[in-house]
């Protein structure tokens, strides 16, 4: 099957959400949330991450994840990687009660594309302190890819994790997990990239860009938004539609892509020092925002 299939598929099998220009998203991908072990790569943007994802769940804003949210290559269960961010996942459980959640899997977490799969490991969890089991995610859906369509304009957003693009990642993605397990974690720890990895090898980067920026082109320019890559992309209007929204492991700071008052834009949390010395957590707009109309195609 070719990317072209692939990405075909996962848009006419996509979630179809309505939105209007008071419709507000976060979209976050490749959080890569672990263990908390020195291969955990969330771990140094855990505090960065929570406090922005608690100021989009107080601000109204509906959070759509666009896969590997979870480390399932380098951890064998959920179960530990909860444990070390129960104060997030229980954040995003608040987002889940109230429709708020949409949930993509990537190639990191696509043991999450079988429905039984998510249910038997997500719905419910101990709670050491009860002795019981505890609600989680409850009849939580993980998607291959999302549409937002918007319901005066007709227009749409494809959101995606973008491994569609890439061969290795999608069709041997079980023979890349045991690499990673056997041989990457131990070297990661060391510093030491995993080239498989397109977030790591720029060459593969490219390709998985332009196999992507295609198939945009033969689909009437269809805004798109993928992760995977890891690296953060807002064209012009008029240019090829095609947006990544970064990743969550960046040095010392996460991006993300807004969806607000009708318009886009590419956003930074990171961590800063003011005058007085005092380290807070702050968000910088990087592009737009830029009205998605300007991207619309007659």
């Amino acid at each position: 099957m070719s990317s072209k299939s692939r990405l075909d598929r996962a848009y006419k099998t996509a979630k179809r959400i309505p939105f209007d220009d008071t419709s507000k998203f976060i979209l976050f991908s490749d959080c890569h949330r672990g263990d908390n072990s020195f291969a955990d790569d969330f771990a140094n943007n855990r505090n960065i991450y929570f406090h922005a994802l608690k100021h989009y769940y107080t601000e109204g804003f509906s959070y759509c994840e666009l896969g590997d949210g979870d480390e399932l290559w380098e951890n064998l269960s959920f179960a530990s990687i909860l444990n070390a961010h129960k104060n997030v996942y229980l954040l995003m459980k608040q987002f889940h009660e109230e429709d708020r959640l949409h949930m993509i899997w990537g190639n990191h977490d696509m043991v999450y594309r079988d429905p039984h799969y998510v249910d038997k490991h997500l719905s419910t969890y101990f709670d050491p302190k009860t002795g019981e089991n505890v609600e989680l995610f409850c009849d939580i859906q993980y998607h291959e890819g999302m549409v937002l369509k918007h319901s005066e304009t007709g227009q749409e957003l494809f959101l995606c994790h973008g491994h569609q693009a890439d061969w290795w990642n999608y069709i041997f993605w079980k023979w890349s997990r045991f690499l990673v397990r056997i041989l990457w974690k131990p070297l990661n720890v060391m510093g030491i990239a995993d080239p498989t990895s397109p977030a790591k090898n720029y060459t593969e980067l490219i390709k998985v860009e332009r196999r992507t920026k295609k198939w945009i082109t033969e689909n009437d320019n269809i805004i798109t938004v993928t992760g995977h890559t890891h690296r953060p992309r807002f064209p012009e209007p008029g240019a090829i539609a095609f947006f990544n929204d970064g990743s969550c492991v960046h040095p010392r700071s996460i991006t993300g892509i807004e969806i607000k008052d009708g318009k886009i834009s590419l956003i930074k949390w990171q961590i800063v020092t003011t005058d007085d010395g005092t380290l807070k957590i702050d968000r910088f707009l990087l592009e737009g925002p830029t009205p998605l109309m300007d991207y619309k195609t007659e």
